[in-house]
């Protein structure tokens, strides 16, 4: 387990700002036991969450052409059969995972290929499981094409909370299946586009682990 780069600073300025503060209790009310101790223990509590936020866990990926591993770790909230019309045009089968502030933040790509098209999109911040966040929120959109052709889309989709989007892809550029192509801070959501004829591997509710969990199956 590591800490992720998009954690560092503010982890280290957040260390700084606590230390001042329990330092000002102390010199202020330096007869106040219960207050030093309860302002300690709140201190310490609040760090380890936010430390939770960014971490990043180190783990071998088993690569599959055939498979679709998951962008994200979280929970499966849609599975359905939609039109994508920003760049494949046509009906997709789409499998959304929802990252809540508990999860793992890092994004992985679900297959290995060439990125074909990426675009960043300013939006809105609502809640990331309303029906029109995937299209009116801040987002990015992401296709890769596998060496066989065949072009998979995704998005990050910032949620009410994650107000910060990070994407480490351009055009052009190739990834590994399960290598990191993002990160999204304080949990948002991921959606996944794939042909029609991809056999869905997970169901409605299921916990998803970003660069393990098989979604899919590509013919």
């Amino acid at each position: 387990m590591t800490i992720h780069k998009e954690g560092r600073l503010l982890l280290f300025v957040l260390l700084i700002i606590l230390f001042a503060l329990n330092w000002a209790i102390l010199y202020y009310f330096p007869q106040s036991t219960w207050v030093q101790n309860s302002v300690i223990l709140v201190s310490v509590i609040f760090y380890l969450v936010i430390l939770q936020f960014f971490r990043n866990p180190v783990f071998s990926i088993t690569q599959n052409d055939k498979h679709v591993l998951a962008p994200a770790d979280g929970k499966v909230v849609v599975i359905e059969e939609t039109e994508e019309n920003e760049y494949l045009k046509g009906k997709r089968k789409q499998i959304s995972i929802f990252m809540s502030p508990v999860n793992v933040h890092v994004n992985r790509m679900p297959v290995a290929g060439v990125v074909s098209f990426f675009k960043y999109h300013p939006g809105k911040y609502l809640v990331a499981w309303h029906p029109k966040s995937s299209t009116e929120n801040e987002r990015t959109t992401v296709v890769v094409k596998m060496s066989d052709g065949v072009e998979i889309l995704f998005r990050q989709i910032a949620g009410a909370l994650a107000r910060r989007i990070k994407c480490y892809v351009k055009a052009g550029q190739p990834f590994h299946q399960g290598q990191e192509f993002g990160f999204i801070k304080f949990g948002s959501r991921v959606d996944v586009f794939l042909p029609l004829n991809a056999k869905i591997a997970v169901s409605i509710g299921d916990v998803t682990k970003g660069g393990r969990t098989i979604i899919a199956e590509l013919p």
